[in-house]
């Protein structure tokens, strides 16, 4: 009898299992987070997959798989070293091989990946733990691109990351600190993921997405609640732990609990964005385009899409406030409305009172808001304003639309979209700062040489001097030609219970690091 009892306290448990409840903002139907740009694949990709280099609080480069990472003199060849004991959830090891497989296949898909693998001549294992990166012409921003959370280039095996980069890997074997659990995969309901027992963390505090990824709940469910109200009075219930998004109408009944923690993880946030047809007047004249940014009231438009000023602000930076390459250069003359000068501006441009199209998606709120703020502001400055109306499908269509409405029904003047703020945080990936004179850009085709060369130079540039030199010169640029204009900033936060600890700050919720107290 005392031999049994025995064998059954050492079979059990040293602790109950913990289970973290989240809710996150959409429903996992994709589990390749390479072959689909959705967030919430990025999102499961951190669960299960880790990356050599990622970004701090701060989104500043900060080693993760690597162990180093070391330039050559003259920043043409780049040394990775793998961390000892990294192990895919296979129990297989995980070798340089897997890495360059898998950044190749990255470097088709996303735009950083597709900078950097044109200006490389080499990317090789040079042993099981070694990665060689050779560039053939220069390319400062080799470990912004490596690092950035958004389309991460996560380490997959060799045999998945072999996959045609346009076809769905359909295992979801990684090495990180959670193992996807397929068995209790339920699209459109649940997604389940364990500890992984196997998973070697960096020795330094989790910071960001950087430091020791360290699984402190056994078991992580995420439950897809669509209606946000269900999900919210969950969260109050206690059947869920956490929640990505909350309404911004339920906030002050959120606020005042203290069985509630309120905070805001994204520091780099939302930015609205006006998106003028650069093809056709009066917009084809940069004056317009200056007109329509005094025109702006970036605190009203962002206080409006955040519900509160209190998760608003103006931001003139053009690389976003409050990340490395945010700046001051050349903002002074537009950082207060002037509708007197914008008016002025467009009469300069020749505009002569013409019908201006904008396209209004009233099924994307936020969007719809911001249509609606700048047809009030250009019927201030004396616009003739045609605002019309349809759902954001029609939009994505007719925005590819060049010729003048006389000319083709679908033509427009101004589109407006959301962009996360940290998309537009460098030159290597603000898509809307895009200026070739090829028709190939992003709708509105700015054209631009300067900015063109302006990128390049920043692209070039291997110290942080030349790189911040070329920042400046392009904010500055900015302000001459307006290839958009950004409507402010505003931040959106979380909702979790108040016995869970050590939530980091991140763009999107990562769920290491947590602990939770009880029940």
């Amino acid at each position: 009898m005392k031999r049994l009892l025995l064998l059954t306290l050492l079979a059990a448990p040293l602790h109950a299992e913990t289970t973290l409840r989240f809710v996150p903002n959409g429903d996992l139907r994709v589990l390749d987070p390479i072959w689909t740009s959705a967030a919430i694949t990025t999102s499961h990709g951190q669960m299960i997959y880790d990356v050599l280099i990622t970004v701090d609080e701060h989104l500043r480069p900060r080693l993760q798989m690597a162990e180093s990472a070391t330039p050559s003199a003259d920043g043409m060849r780049w040394t990775f070293v793998l961390r000892p004991g990294l192990m895919f959830h296979d129990g297989t090891p995980v070798t340089a091989e897997d890495v360059v497989l898998s950044l190749q296949r990255w470097g088709k898909r996303v735009t950083a990946g597709q900078a950097l693998f044109a200006r490389t001549a080499s990317l090789t294992a040079t042993d099981a733990r070694t990665i060689e990166l050779v560039l053939s012409r220069p390319f400062g921003p080799v470990l912004d691109a490596l690092a950035s959370p958004i389309l991460a280039p996560f380490v997959m095996r060799a045999a998945d990351a072999r996959t045609d980069a346009f076809q769905q890997v359909k295992t979801t074997v990684g090495s990180g600190p959670f193992q996807f659990v397929e068995a209790d995969y339920q699209p459109g309901h649940r997604v389940v993921y364990r500890r992984f027992p196997g998973y070697v963390p960096r020795a330094e505090p989790a910071d960001g997405y950087a430091g020791g990824k360290i699984a402190k709940v056994d078991r992580v469910e995420w439950r897809y609640l669509p209606d946000t109200g269900t999900a919210t009075q969950a969260l109050q219930t206690g059947e869920v732990d956490f929640l990505e998004t909350v309404p911004q109408d339920l906030l002050p009944l959120l606020r005042p609990r203290k069985d509630i923690v309120l905070k805001v993880l994204n520091r780099a946030g939302f930015i609205g964005n006006i998106r003028p047809n650069s093809l056709i007047p009066p917009f084809n004249d940069a004056r317009a385009r200056q007109a329509l940014l005094l025109a702006v009231d970036q605190d009203a438009y962002a206080t409006t899409l955040a519900g509160s000023a209190e998760y608003a602000r103006a931001c003139f930076a053009v690389f976003v406030c409050d990340t490395p390459y945010a700046s001051d250069i050349a903002t002074a003359p537009w950082r207060k409305p002037d509708l007197a000068a914008a008016k002025s501006l467009l009469a300069a441009s020749g505009y002569k009172g013409e019908s201006i199209v904008l396209l209004d998606p009233a099924d994307q709120p936020e969007i719809h808001l911001i249509a609606l703020l700048t047809a009030d502001a250009l019927r201030r400055i004396g616009a003739n304003v045609d605002l019309q109306t349809m759902d954001w499908s029609t939009v994505i269509t007719r925005r590819n639309t060049r010729e003048p409405p006389g000319r083709n029904p679908a033509g427009w003047h101004l589109a407006f979209t959301l962009w996360g703020g940290y998309s537009l945080a460098s030159p290597l990936t603000n898509t809307p700062l895009v200026a070739t004179c090829d028709g190939k850009n992003l709708y509105g085709w700015p054209c631009d040489a300067t900015i063109e060369r302006l990128r390049t130079d920043f692209l070039d540039a291997t110290t942080e001097t030349t790189r911040l030199a070329a920042i400046e010169q392009l904010q500055a640029r900015y302000y001459e030609v307006v290839p958009y204009v950004n409507t402010g900033m505003f931040v959106r936060p979380v909702a979790y219970r108040a016995n869970l600890s050590g939530v980091l700050s991140t763009l999107y919720p990562v769920l290491w690091n947590i602990e939770k107290h009880g029940p």
